[in-house]
């Protein structure tokens, strides 16, 4: 089973090189990020003409996540983070699909730090560890992806200490990936590629992708029951060089069956 994200960073806008995209590395479910799309003017049926059934929640011009699958419609069991029901944010989405549970997420990138912006990260991320916590305790597998807007180390991130500032990159938030992994979640990149520079994101700006000046901050983290299952990961970098692409590549990995 290949399980991928991406943040397409407006799903019409890019919708095709998302189309590009999905014909030729064909995953078998996709969690999308930054939709920037109500819920009214998400492409259903292009999806559904590329073969994928989805579920999201949109939001107009901002946020936004999907699930698609290739095989049977995902169940949905949650769009919205438990903990502040005061968040109008359209930044989590959970499903089930086939016995596996998906969360799909879009974190708070926090900037400018420190202030109101940085503070809603902070808060969201404990929401997430809080839910992560009732994920596992469920003892069934589970999955959390997307974009976590977080480098969780030095490897992760080109030239750490123009970065040191950044909401994605200070140690509140480096502390709080920190913590949620602790609970007992594997990172899967990192674990199949525990020294290598890999990135997701490189900036539009400074010529970063020809330069290879990227973050990695799109995650895969897997339960206890669903990590001696990874065989593969792996980020399809040439999606970034594509024409009118998002400045985020997709990110997979191959679990066995």
């Amino acid at each position: 089973m290949k399980i991928a994200t991406y943040n397409v960073n407006g799903v019409n806008g890019r919708l095709p090189v998302l189309l590009r995209w999905l014909g030729e590395t064909a995953p078998d479910i996709v969690c999308l990020q930054e939709l920037k799309a109500p819920q009214e003017k998400f492409p259903e049926q292009a999806i559904l003409d590329a073969g994928y059934k989805a579920i999201w929640h949109g939001q107009k011009s901002w946020n936004g996540v999907a699930i698609l699958s290739r095989g049977d419609l995902p169940r949905e069991i949650r769009r919205i983070l438990p903990g502040d029901p005061e968040d109008a944010h359209s930044r989590y989405i959970e499903a089930e699909i086939n016995g596996l549970t998906i969360g799909g997420l879009y974190l708070p990138n926090g900037n400018p730090a420190p202030g109101p912006k940085f503070d809603y990260k902070l808060r969201w991320f404990d929401r997430l560890i809080t839910h992560a916590e009732g994920l596992l305790a469920a003892d069934k597998p589970v999955l959390l992806t997307g974009d976590f807007n977080v480098m969780p180390t030095e490897m992760d991130v080109y030239k750490p200490e123009s970065w040191v500032d950044d909401a994605l990159f200070r140690p509140e938030t480096r502390a709080a990936f920190a913590k949620l992994t602790a609970q007992g979640w594997t990172d899967a990149l990192r674990t199949l590629y525990p020294d290598e520079k890999i990135y997701t994101f490189w900036d539009y700006f400074r010529n970063a992708f020809a330069r290879n000046a990227g973050l990695r901050i799109d995650h895969f983290l897997l339960s206890p029951q669903l990590a001696p299952r990874l065989v593969a990961a792996g980020v399809d970098k040439q999606v970034r060089g594509w024409e009118k692409t998002s400045d985020h590549a997709p990110v997979w990995i191959e679990l066995k069956d």
